[in-house]
């Protein structure tokens, strides 16, 4: 009998050790809600203790019925302690922000790396968020960092449009939290625009890709923007200020965790930059946006969090530009042959759009290898542009010899005058519902598959038109007068299957299929991704690409010059190539990354555009072939200890093959015989050589003083004169060289973390920007006038010379 009774006793030992057991999880996370990796977690006294994974989280076995104090300890930030006395059996969540330490600043931005993040993935990049906040731009607009990036290109530094790899802006996918967003129509230059969509504020997570992308993302030829708001585990908020505007960001989350919320109002007015044009006048440029992120977790088990969770995404933008230019005076051409172009004006331009947005997604864990999501959106775009403007101008030469008269007028070479008048209309609505489904089928596959409906509805009234008076002469330059609508649906699905070979070697392949019944077309595009680390060198990987993607018109394609739709259209279509290589590598005791990529796009069906400013004019015809060859290359890391930065280099060529243009053909006398297809040009957005660099430094004994310098340079950009297809794209335009360097001060007040805390002031950033630091006089768009013997000129339109800028970010 007391030969069973000890087996019994050793056979329940466990379980009584198990019952006196207890669990504690959570996340560590930084002031900015941004995970912490490999931050400690122990119990203090003991040799207890776990460490974060990638996305802050931890989970640690405690003993129960013990009073405890659960420590948390990460380089460059404040310890902290939490006292609990836990149950047998019981589990509870603990999360934890860390503060700064002062006396620790130089390592505030040192984050455990993982290098493997992207290196499955060809051509995808993640950014730091916390990066968009202090880069130096001119309205501190989120997509100014991706011009930093190989391959990324924009010659504007008053847009948030970007070109990746020879593609134009209505060629990028952007996603915040799976849910696609729009831009507006109508817009035509850099000056009216608003913000992006993308609030830096509320950001989490940032992934880029610019090319080769997965058959989950959606039917566009050019680059993916994948946004991943956050989601707060306590209150927090900050207020930023500068001479081009401001925002203010509120976040937080209920006590037991299960609902979280995200804020962010941001007012913009490019006022101050805008006095730097060469156009003189009175400018009135107001944006104005507010957003919100709400996450609920709806699971009813209290001990499976997030098992069922929905957020909800809203969004209001709205934007009133209005100017009421005055003169101009342009002084251009050559040294030796200098001309001056002056113009007074009367009349005023307005243009006026609002933007609601509306996005659900809900999301339920089937089980632990089965997550679903089914996500409703919709867009309301209401869009104005009223335009009377009348132009006198006066074209001369320059008398640059004399001293006398040096720098007047000599001789008029054509006075003239041009009218212009619009009253445009547009109201879009865009509603979609999709489905995805995430399969782990077991550690080393991964099934993703989803479908999409979506409905659009457009009406578009178009009333503008223009005149030219040349010497008592008057030419009507265009005239418009339509209206027109588009009722559509689309319909797409996609399946695709991750695979890991083994430890080393992972392929991605699958479909995606997408239908349009407005023509009828259905497109169906396979996609391959293969990668693989190199036994011999763990450092050195190498992946490759192939696919086919399709991008079916949107309203913009559809459109011509004459604003008349063509229902026969078709989608463009692009076959992408691509191999590349990740090498990380250490110096100076620091990691490193070096990524290159080679690429070539070959692209058919294309539909040619012409390019003015930010405004994109289609031929809406499928009338083009195209190609696009590169070679884009990378090196980030810490240059500057406890700082990131990097250095970009992309270069590209793109031409355009397109049936029915011509040119004309001599003879050796110089007379004019005939004409000929000119066969291959180069495309609006050939732009050989693009380098963008973004670097950080600091003081060594006072990492709070640093450094920001932001700096992009791109071979001139293509152009033509109007109406001359023979000489579309015929000249190159200058360089775009930009500088933009800022200095801060990090003045740290402290955070008291305690449960009955108060609103404190956490730390005020206090930064001074010099804007384009060398005064380059970059062009944005020619303006063509004509003289009295017919002679066309090119007259540059210039942007914004080197402006100051004070800056303070408010952390609290």
């Amino acid at each position: 009998m007391q030969r069973y009774l000890s087996v019994w006793l050793l056979i329940l030992m466990p379980l009584g050790v198990f019952a006196q057991r207890a669990v504690v999880s959570g996340t560590v996370q930084d002031p900015d809600r941004l995970p912490l990796e490999l931050a400690t977690v122990g119990v203090k006294g003991t040799t207890l203790a776990t460490q974060t994974d990638a996305q802050g989280k931890y989970t640690l076995k405690v003993p129960a019925e013990e009073d405890l104090v659960l420590v948390v300890r990460y380089l460059g930030f404040k310890e902290q302690e939490r006292s609990l006395r836990l149950k047998p059996g019981e589990s509870i969540s603990i999360d934890f922000v860390l503060a700064p330490d002062p006396q620790q600043l130089r390592m505030i931005d040192v984050r455990g790396k993982n290098g493997n993040d992207t290196r499955e993935q060809v051509s995808v990049t993640k950014l730091d968020p916390r990066l968009t906040k202090e880069l130096p731009s001119a309205y501190g607009d989120f997509n100014k960092i991706l011009v930093t990036l190989p391959g990324v290109s924009s010659n504007n530094e008053l847009s948030s449009t970007y070109s990746v790899r020879g593609g134009n802006y209505d060629e990028n996918l952007v996603y915040v939290n799976g849910i696609e967003i729009y831009r507006p129509f109508l817009i035509t230059n850099a000056q009216q625009e608003g913000l992006s969509f993308v609030n830096p504020d509320l950001v989490g997570n940032i992934e880029f890709s610019s090319g080769g992308w997965q058959p989950k993302y959606g039917d566009k030829l050019s680059s993916v923007l994948d946004i991943k708001y956050k989601r707060p585990t306590e209150f927090a908020g900050s207020v930023t200020g500068s001479l081009t505007g401001g925002a203010l960001h509120l976040e937080s989350a209920s006590k037991n965790r299960k609902v979280s919320y995200l804020l962010g109002l941001r007012h913009k007015t490019g006022a101050y930059l805008l006095q730097g044009l060469q156009v003189d006048g009175e400018y009135r440029p107001n944006f104005s946006d507010a957003q919100a992120y709400i996450s609920f977790d709806l699971t009813k088990d209290s001990l499976k969090r997030e098992r069922t969770t929905l957020g909800i995404l809203g969004s209001y933008a709205r934007n009133d530009f209005l100017v009421i230019p005055e003169t101009r005076e342009t002084t251009f051409g050559t040294r030796q042959a200098p001309l001056r172009l002056t113009v007074g004006y009367d009349g005023r331009e307005k243009m006026a759009y609002e933007t609601y947005q509306l996005g659900a997604n809900l999301s339920h864990k089937v089980s632990d290898n089965l997550l679903t999501e089914f996500i409703l959106s919709g867009v309301h775009s209401l869009e104005r542009e009223f335009r009377d403007i009348e132009a006198l101008y006066r074209l001369c030469d320059v008398n640059m010899l004399g001293k006398n008269n040096m720098g007047e007028c000599l001789r008029e070479r054509g006075v003239g005058s041009q009218f212009d008048h619009a009253r445009n209309k547009l109201k879009a609505l865009v509603l979609a519902a999709e489905s995805r489904n995430t399969w782990r089928l077991s550690s080393r596959s991964t099934v993703l598959a989803g479908a999409k409906v979506s409905l659009e509805r457009i009406e578009d009234q178009l009333a503008e038109y223009g005149f030219r008076d040349s010497s008592d002469f008057v030419t009507p330059a265009y005239y418009l007068n339509t209206a027109l609508s588009l009722n559509s649906m689309r319909y797409n699905a996609y399946v695709q299957h991750t695979y890991e070979l083994d430890s080393l070697k992972t392929i991605t392949y699958g479909i995606r299929a997408n239908h349009w019944d407005y023509n009828g077309e259905t497109t169906i595009t396979p996609r391959v991704q293969y990668s693989f680390i190199t036994r011999h060198n763990p450092d050195l990987s190498f992946k490759a690409a192939v696919g086919f993607y399709y991008q079916p018109p949107f309203y913009r394609e559809l459109r011509d010059f004459e604003g008349r739709l063509n229902p026969e259209i078709k989608a463009q279509r692009s076959i992408h190539y691509i191999i590349g290589s990740d090498y990380l590598f250490k110096a100076w005791d620091r990691d490193f990354k070096l990524t290159a990529e080679a690429y070539y796009k070959r692209m058919s069906r294309v539909i040619p555009y012409d390019l003015d400013n930010v405004r994109l004019r289609y031929y809406a015809k499928n009338n083009a072939k195209a190609y696009a060859a590169g070679f884009d290359v990378r090196v980030n890391g810490e240059f500057i200890k406890g700082a990131e930065s990097w250095l970009s280099l992309g270069v590209l060529t793109t031409k355009e093959d397109l049936q029915g243009d011509s040119a004309f053909v001599y003879n050796d006398q110089g007379e004019i015989t005939g004409k000929t297809g000119r066969g291959y040009m180069r495309r609006p957005t050939d732009q050989l050589l693009n380098v963008g660099v973004f670097f950080q430094d600091h003081l060594p004994d006072n990492p709070t003083i640093r450094m920001y310098l932001n700096l992009v340079y791109g071979s001139g950009l293509p152009f033509g004169p109007p109406n001359r297809p023979e000489y579309r794209n015929a000249f190159s335009g200058k360089s775009y060289k930009r500088i933009d360097i800022g200095f801060s001060k990090l003045i740290v007040l402290g955070h008291d973390y305690a449960e009955d805390r108060k609103v404190s002031l956490e730390s005020l950033w206090l930064g001074l920007e010099v804007l384009n630091l060398i005064d380059a006089k970059n062009r944005v768009s020619y303006s063509y006038v004509s003289d009295v013997n017919g002679l066309t000129y090119a007259v540059p339109n210039f942007l914004t010379g080197r402006r100051l800028n004070l800056r303070f970010i408010a952390r609290f």
